[in-house]
């Protein structure tokens, strides 16, 4: 039996800078990304429910094949692809910006910090394509010509949801560039807020791999 004293987890919620072991900034943004999920989980739910009791919801092969350099060169979903392929690669380089926090490696932080953020701003233009192209073709809030008109309303919301995201990250990445180019983090002692910029960032990527996946592949 051992001789230590468990301590009661009434005694572990201390409150100060640290509860539970983890700063409130961190701990903030685990509750936030919590809650945001829900959000997200709503909204993916109300697609596969209005999809669900449709007869005519319309095929993403025919809606997002009708891009012109799609149809051109017979590439099935290659743009959104590209999107996806854009976001994931700015998740990586979100990875390394941490991992050189970790090392206190300033230039490492902003090099990696600079890329992330030029990742999202290219997934950004894509979708603005993206949208150009699907308005010019009729699809909007009001009416589609694919199919059931929800597909558009339902298609926006989710996407312009996920895409105000992307672009909130963006803002808090380049904040943090704006930081470690000034040395905030290097007087701090540690580099925690590039840490949890980069857990907002990863959450927005991986909520794209589910919209994706419903709204482009099935």
């Amino acid at each position: 039996m051992s001789n230590a004293v468990d301590t009661p987890i009434s005694n572990r919620w201390q409150g100060g800078l640290a509860p539970f072991g983890v700063s409130w900034a961190k701990l903030m943004m685990w509750v936030f990304l919590l809650t945001d999920a829900f959000t997200f989980g709503t909204f993916l739910t109300a697609y596969g429910f209005y999809r669900a009791r449709s007869v005519h919801w319309p095929d993403p092969e025919v809606v997002f094949q009708s891009f012109p350099f799609i149809a051109e060169h017979g590439l099935p979903l290659v743009f959104v692809g590209l999107m996806t392929f854009i976001l994931i690669a700015s998740s990586l380089t979100m990875v390394l910006a941490v991992e050189a926090g970790h090392r206190n490696d300033k230039e490492t932080v902003i090099k990696y910090l600079f890329l992330t953020i030029l990742g999202g701003i290219a997934f950004l233009a894509c979708q603005a394509y993206e949208w150009t192209h699907l308005i010019t073709e009729g699809t909007t809030l009001s009416g589609n010509p694919f199919g059931d008109a929800m597909f558009g309303q339902l298609f926006f919301t989710i996407t312009g949801f996920h895409g105000f995201h992307v672009f909130s990250g963006v803002v808090i990445n380049s904040i943090m560039l704006r930081k470690a180019m000034k040395g905030d983090f290097e007087r701090k002692g540690n580099y925690e807020a590039v840490e949890i910029a980069g857990l907002y960032w990863h959450f927005v990527d991986l909520v794209w791999v589910f919209v994706f996946t419903l709204f482009y592949l099935i």
